[in-house]
């Protein structure tokens, strides 16, 4: 235990709390942290799908869930709706996607939307009036550095939006400098 000496007297540390250790009391600082908190799980959530995603083209494996981002605009609707809400995705022969619609109607909407979706070595083949077929070729070498590039500047995008989103939230919140609420804002960012 440490003692420090004050003009009259002497007085124990063991009693006191570190800044570091001190709790949130302002209602504004909890308040600006919760919602700090939130946007960059979000940001944090959005990377790790992306990073699934491109693990899963380099590895060759092909699943429905490529087509995932694929939206389909139907004249009957005004909202594009999933692939999967209007067709069924299957995997054959492990480097064939097979799409099957529940109608013929939507065939040329889905073709549209594929080809609107703009992902990597999607071609579509239409095989008869409610199936398509999608070969995906095996990556090559010069494939998979693209998406190891790809995936480092998603990376980087991904830390630059956590320190805007730190700043903002420190702006906003007009922390002093050295505060108990500027240091757990900057944890979050950590």
């Amino acid at each position: 235990m440490r003692m420090y000496a004050s003009k009259s007297k002497v007085k124990s540390t063991a009693n006191m709390v570190p800044g570091s250790k001190q709790p949130l009391t302002s209602e504004l600082a909890l308040d600006e942290y919760a919602k700090a908190e939130e946007k960059m799980k979000s940001a944090v959530e959005w990377f790790k799908k992306e990073c699934a995603a491109v693990e899963t083209r380099a590895s060759g494996r092909i699943t429905p869930a490529i087509l995932d981002p694929v939206r389909v605009v139907l004249p009957d609707s005004k909202a594009a709706v999933r692939l999967d809400h209007i067709a069924t995705v299957g995997v054959r022969e492990g480097s064939t996607l097979l799409i099957t619609l529940f109608e013929e109607k939507n065939m040329k909407h889905v073709e549209q939307a594929l080809y609107a979706s703009k992902i990597p070595n999607i071609v579509p083949q239409k095989q008869d009036d409610r199936t398509i077929k999608i070969p995906i070729p095996r990556p090559t070498v010069e494939a998979r550095t693209v998406l190891y590039t790809a995936a480092t500047r998603q990376a980087e995008e991904s830390r630059v939006q956590l320190r805007k989103q730190l700043q903002a939230s420190l702006k906003r919140g007009k922390f002093e400098k050295r505060s108990v609420e500027m240091e757990e804002a900057s944890r979050l960012s950590q």
